[in-house]
């Protein structure tokens, strides 16, 4: 697939160091970080140099399994305390996406059964490069279910970035927007600039165009004008934590594009992965919202664009309610109407 293959992984294992794209600096710069120590892998998260839910979760088993292989212990015991105290460390840096906690536990639990130090290091580096193997084949699926939605000529909006970048390759929301390009299918893709970070306008637009896909990008408050005059087809987003009865947390502004289709008849989707949905979560009521720094919203660009002192609400997701969500698409399948039904049922397929 040559117009992918323009795309920079966002994350690699190195042996002695973790390599991110530093998605802080695009578009105007591609520039790579070396994650050498677990303050690093931390910051990166939590400064948003990596980002969205499936690389987070990619880079925070790369940075567990790293830290790992420096614990100069031979007890397996003293071993397995170490590393939950790094993954309660890792755990906190940001607070939203599930796939983070997922990640990390899932590598906690892979060393549950060895019985050395050395396979225990062994078995956690193989955990965290398994998963984003799987996150890559998990990707490529969701879009070919997503693609099966669309028709040639289909112009669809998107917010925030839930693309090649934001996952191990492909994306969730964008994948079936590389597919179609493969396959000669004609997608026009609306792009939400997603303030106050513009990963919309910076990182969507950004890697679309590297794979030569048509794509338009709009400011948030262009989306109602957008849909009436554009005759935009579908939405369709990603997600950072999918509640046991549908309800979902993404990116802020998400929710208000679900009214909107609601509102003009359009079909509204959430393309995610299984490690996303979360049963231990019932309703988006109970879901943590990360609010991030004030100067997000007062300065563009390093400036002040607000008045010193200005009260400031800066949340970085929303949820949108269950009832607003056409059909949610995995790497199992399109799911639609109970969701408090169907999503279990996932996990036994």
């Amino acid at each position: 697939m040559a117009e992918l293959l323009s795309i920079p992984r966002s994350v690699e294992w190195n042996d002695t160091h973790i390599t991110i794209l530093n998605q802080q600096k695009l578009p105007f710069q591609t520039e790579y970080l070396e994650l050498k120590e677990l303050a690093d892998v931390w910051d990166a998260i939590a400064t948003l140099k990596v980002r969205g839910a499936p690389a987070i979760g990619i880079t925070a088993a790369y940075g567990l399994a790293l830290a790992a292989q420096r614990y100069e212990t031979d007890s397996i015991a003293e071993f397995r305390k170490l590393l939950q105290k790094d993954r309660d460390y890792l755990a906190s840096s940001r607070p939203t996406a599930v796939n983070l906690f997922w990640a990390l536990d899932r590598l906690v639990a892979s060393i549950a059964h060895t019985s050395s130090v050395n396979e225990a290091k062994t078995a956690l580096v193989h955990e965290a490069t398994r998963i984003q193997v799987e996150d890559e084949e998990t990707c490529r699926t969701i879009g070919e279910y997503a693609l099966s939605l669309f028709q040639d000529g289909d112009r669809i909006l998107t917010i925030c970035n839930a693309g090649s970048i934001a996952t191990a390759r492909y994306g969730t929301a964008l994948a079936p927007f590389y597919l179609a390009k493969e396959k000669g299918i004609n997608l026009h893709v609306y792009a939400s600039e997603t303030r106050p970070v513009l990963q919309g306008a910076r990182l969507t637009t950004w890697e679309l165009m590297q794979a030569g896909i048509d794509v338009t990008l709009i400011t948030d408050n262009m989306a109602a004008q957008t849909m009436r005059t554009k005759r935009i087809t579908a939405v369709i987003v990603g997600a950072d934590r999918i509640a046991a009865n549908g309800d979902t947390a993404n990116k802020i502004g998400t929710f208000g594009l679900a009214l909107l289709a609601k509102a003009f008849g359009i079909p509204f989707y959430v393309a995610a992965p299984l490690s996303t949905i979360d049963l231990a979560t019932k309703t988006g009521q109970d879901i943590p919202i990360e609010e991030r720094n004030p100067e997000e919203v007062t300065h563009l660009a390093g400036m002040r664009i607000a008045p010193e002192g200005v009260n400031v609400y800066n949340p970085a997701f929303d949820v949108t309610p269950h009832e607003l969500i056409t059909a949610i698409i995995t790497e199992k399948g399109i799911i639609r109407g109970n969701y408090e039904t169907a999503l279990p049922a996932l996990f036994n397929i």
